[in-house]
């Protein structure tokens, strides 16, 4: 089958076509046919190389998964051929304390598809039958655009609704509104009612985001941007009830003095860097909670599906090339010029 792959970590010009043995389904799998799989900053992280990572090389990137499944294995109803589904990214052993718990995103076995399993940038995958999710039926949406939904609308879920708890009124800033993982969360804090205030580097990008809903938006390339986000009437000396924080060094300092008191800030990322300096009077003294999230539970994303489907939760498509073009796909991403995702487009798979 074709994939595309690297043997060796670097810049974009280390992936490489590869021709792959199709996988076949175990018992209590399915094997899906790869339609399209949408890029991440995280396959670029993996793709440079990880401190810690063991992959077997060649290693396939792509966590963001939507197709058809063309095969199962022992124990699944045959019935599941022929339905298009998305894929959860999220593996775990599915029989430990947390598994159990509805927090499978904490089993120490824990990986990610194209991180540390094989992941989507080919025509085929296999995963357990508990890590797809179908598409409704009747739904018309294309593929390439379910691809753009799993891995950034479980991670903003997540932070927004289990970890911040956030609610109607609540004001919520969120960095890097163009990113994928921020115009989701742009939707799923207004979805609950927020009022949001979006950061971004570019006019064209803050536009999109108040189309979204953002009642405010800032850019962040200002050097006082934390300045201008005080000075919006509903924010003032208050502060914000709730920061999406992924950035990191650049901005993390700002966002704990931008909370209010007894204010959550919430991290899933850090992209300018991970050593941020906190003051922690700031912490204790307005008793500021500072929550980290990764991913989402499996049972998240059949929420996150039907909202989809009936137009609640919008999939952001900012560009599909093929997946023959996953380098230009990574330049592209690393410019941070685009809204949304840009999405691999491997064709739509032939299901018997």
């Amino acid at each position: 089958m074709r994939a595309i792959g690297f043997f060796e970590h670097g810049g974009p010009e280390v992936l490489a076509a590869l021709d792959l043995p199709e996988p076949s389904p175990g018992p209590g799998e399915v094997r899906v046919a790869v339609a399209a799989c949408a890029v991440n900053r995280l396959d670029l992280w993996v793709r440079g190389g990880l401190p810690n990572l063991r992959i077997d090389l060649p290693h396939v990137l792509g966590s963001d998964i939507a197709g058809q499944i063309d095969a199962v294995g022992n124990g699944v109803d045959p019935a599941w051929v022929g339905r298009r589904v998305v894929v959860n990214p999220g593996l775990s052993c599915g029989a430990c304390e947390a598994c159990l718990s509805g927090w499978d995103n904490l089993c120490r076995r824990y990986r990610i598809l194209g991180e540390n399993a094989p992941g989507g940038y080919a025509e085929r995958i296999v995963v357990p039958l508990a890590n797809v999710v179908p598409i409704p039926e009747g739904d018309t949406r294309p593929l390439v655009e379910w691809a753009a939904v799993p891995l950034v609308f479980l991670t903003a879920w997540q932070m927004l609704v289990v970890r911040a708890k956030v609610g109607p009124g609540d004001v919520v800033l969120v960095h890097a509104v163009g990113s994928g993982v921020g115009s989701a969360a742009v939707q799923i804090a207004r979805l609950f009612g927020a009022r949001v205030v979006g950061l971004a580097s570019t006019d064209e990008k803050l536009e999109r985001a108040r189309a979204r809903g953002a009642e405010a938006t800032v850019r962040s390339d200002d050097q006082d941007w934390p300045k201008k986000v005080r000075a919006l009437p509903f924010v003032g000396k208050r502060g914000v009830d709730v920061v999406f924080e992924h950035v990191g060094r650049a901005t993390f300092a700002d966002s704990i003095k931008l909370a209010r008191r007894g204010g959550v800030v919430v991290t899933c990322g850090a992209s300018s860097g991970h050593e941020a300096t906190i003051d922690l009077r700031h912490v204790f003294f307005r008793q500021i909670q500072i929550l980290g999230s990764t991913m989402g539970s499996k049972a998240l994303l059949h929420r996150i599906v039907p909202l989809v489907a009936r137009g609640a939760l919008v999939p952001e498509v900012a560009r599909v090339l093929p997946l023959e073009r996953a380098a230009d796909a990574h330049r592209t991403l690393d410019e941070r010029k685009t809204y949304g995702k840009i999405v691999l487009e491997v064709g739509e798979p032939a299901v018997p």
